[in-house]
């Protein structure tokens, strides 16, 4: 009696090929995005643990340190942060001030002359500053921005 080989035909190894190509091209879509979630919680985090410090400092000092949705929002567009801002923070009021969002940019930083109102912005995935619409946004490019005490822009799903 003779034995059959036994294996794989080529039929049978090109329909998984096929299958895992399906489940891949449907998975690496789901996967990015996820990503860029987690970029955007990770820079909105940050941003709160970063106001918590300035806030504290501004109920020290009566000042907040140094370095458009409604008329009372402070939404101007600040200066960019760099490896050695925000010295006078720390460690007093955080150990290691966060000065790079998710994505790797510096967060802008802007203060009014009479030093009673800021804003902590993050450009977004695509680096550069867009227009401040408040609320909710969807898009990973827009802007997320933080002002007294209150996220204006921030993505959807639960602010914290």
């Amino acid at each position: 009696m003779k034995r059959k080989p036994a294996g794989f035909t080529l039929i049978e190894l090109l329909i998984v090929i096929a299958i895992i190509g399906i489940l891949a091209a449907i998975a690496i879509p789901n996967l990015l995005n996820a990503v860029q979630r987690g970029k955007q919680k990770r820079t909105m985090a940050d941003i709160k643990a970063l106001a918590v410090a300035i806030e504290a400092y501004h109920v020290d000092n009566s000042e907040y340190p140094a370095a458009a949705c409604n008329a009372g929002n402070f939404t101007t567009t600040g200066t960019s942060l760099a490896t050695d801002s925000f010295t006078n923070l720390s460690p007093t009021y955080i150990a290691q001030p966060p000065k790079l969002d998710g994505w790797g940019t510096f967060y802008l930083y802007a203060l009014d002359a009479g030093r009673v109102n800021y804003n902590v912005r993050s450009l977004g995935r695509n680096h550069s500053s867009d227009a401040t619409v408040c609320g909710t946004t969807t898009n990973f490019n827009d802007d997320i921005l933080f002002s007294d005490g209150a996220f204006l822009q921030w993505p959807e799903g639960t602010q914290y």
